[in-house]
């Protein structure tokens, strides 16, 4: 029996052109496309997006590439000539969305800035992600995702107190960035449908977008001219909250709500800190974190991760192992969830890939298509603009498309 092909998706209908490479523009168009955008990722000829070659690779293509451009298109086109800036216009004047993260000015050197673009389609909305912004004295600077986790305040809060921070271990603010862009696009999409308005440029920095999910630092600075550091994995002013060595692993465990203490130390078999009337509260539990931190490990030094996560799973206390990547492979629950996905790249490799989030009801995101080889569609989104075959092999002689 032929398997159903999935509903389409809340964002059917919308076209997104996507000129990002590697990490924050891709990563916003993915998503977009999991809802059921139909993205056309333009790419340069020859090369492609560096992303393709990035980490480990499989058949030559890297497995990250299989992920982060699952459900696009790939266009291979010159954006520097200027035939290939006439296409990117005609194909810009069709779309809803564009997503570049270029470094600001790239694209009004080439003539698709977009004052010009909005001009050709004033419901273009065009998400930009930079290093600090289109606007501001950094504007001109390079920036990565590592270099926004360090300006947006993350970094100084990662790894041990007196020592270099260290990095989260992904490309944080890029994700960041990228997940504050669709919320932006969106919000655009709707603006533009629900009050008939104008398409508009939505700005993202990487240190911005980082910036914003730094939760209390910047008031509290304001407020004391507290300056938080790092505290390694404890939870600076919330206690007990760390994670735990086992035998066998670590476990995270978050035993700072008033009653969960109490269940927690019952747990641990320490009922009488439990039953500490200076411990009732938190800001008691902070004044003795350390206590209570080693009294914890006490405990969980001696025992195996499972048998740490039962006895506290039944005091309904929340811990968790520190998962690896084979752990979360082996976790039912990822699976029961559907997000752990098989999928099938172009070369007919079967991989196990992160499912979709967030989860809709009714317009459930999906895998329709595998990441696409390098201009596989070329001729076919050529072809929707009208051009013929005559002229795509001419503009194909000439290197302007591949």
């Amino acid at each position: 029996m032929d398997t159903p092909s999935p509903a389409p998706g809340a964002l059917h209908g919308v076209r997104v052109v996507e000129m990002g490479q590697l990490i924050a523009g891709p990563f916003a168009g993915k998503t977009l496309g999991e809802f059921g955008a139909d993205v056309i990722k333009v790419e340069p000829p020859g090369s492609g997006d560096p992303l393709r070659s990035w980490r480990l690779l499989k058949d030559g293509t890297s497995v990250w590439w299989q992920v982060q451009s699952r459900n696009k298109r790939s266009i291979a086109l010159d954006l520097r000539d200027a035939e290939g800036q006439d296409i990117a216009r005609r194909l810009i004047a069709q779309a809803d969305v564009l997503i570049e993260n270029f470094r600001p000015g790239t694209l009004e050197g080439w003539g698709l800035g977009y004052e010009a673009l909005s001009a050709l389609n004033p419901g273009l909305v065009m998400l930009r992600i930079s290093g600090y912004g289109q606007t501001g004295p950094y504007r001109d600077l390079p920036g990565f995702g590592a270099i926004g986790e360090a300006m947006g305040g993350l970094r100084h809060l990662t790894g041990e107190p007196g020592r270099v921070p260290v990095r989260c271990g992904i490309s944080l603010g890029d994700t960041l960035a990228a997940l504050h862009g669709c919320i932006g696009v969106l919000t655009a999409l709707y603006h533009r449908q629900a009050h008939g308005g104008r398409g508009q440029v939505i700005d993202v920095a990487l240190n911005e977008a980082v910036f914003n999910v730094m939760e209390s630092l910047l008031p509290e600075y304001s407020a004391f001219g507290a300056v938080r550091g790092p505290a390694g994995s404890a939870l600076p002013g919330i206690a007990p909250s760390n994670a735990y060595r086992c035998r066998d692993g670590v476990v995270l465990i978050a035993g700072n709500g008033d009653s969960i203490f109490k269940r927690l130390m019952q747990a641990i078999d320490r009922a009488d800190l439990g039953n500490d009337a200076a411990l009732v509260g938190n800001a008691g539990r902070v004044a003795r974190a350390a206590e209570l931190d080693a009294a914890i490990e006490a405990w969980t030094a001696g025992r195996d991760v499972a048998d740490v996560l039962a006895v506290l799973g039944e005091a309904r206390v929340p811990c968790g192992k520190v998962y690896t990547a084979q752990d979360i492979a082996e976790d039912p629950h990822y699976r029961a969830r559907e997000m752990l996905l098989s999928q099938t790249t172009r070369a007919g490799d079967t991989l196990e890939v992160p499912g979709i989030v967030p989860k809709l009801m009714s317009t459930p995101g999906s895998v329709r298509t595998s990441a696409p080889n390098l201009g596989d569609d070329t001729d076919a989104v050529l072809h929707e603009l009208g051009l013929r075959d005559g002229e795509i092999a001419a503009l194909r002689e000439r290197g302007v498309v591949a």
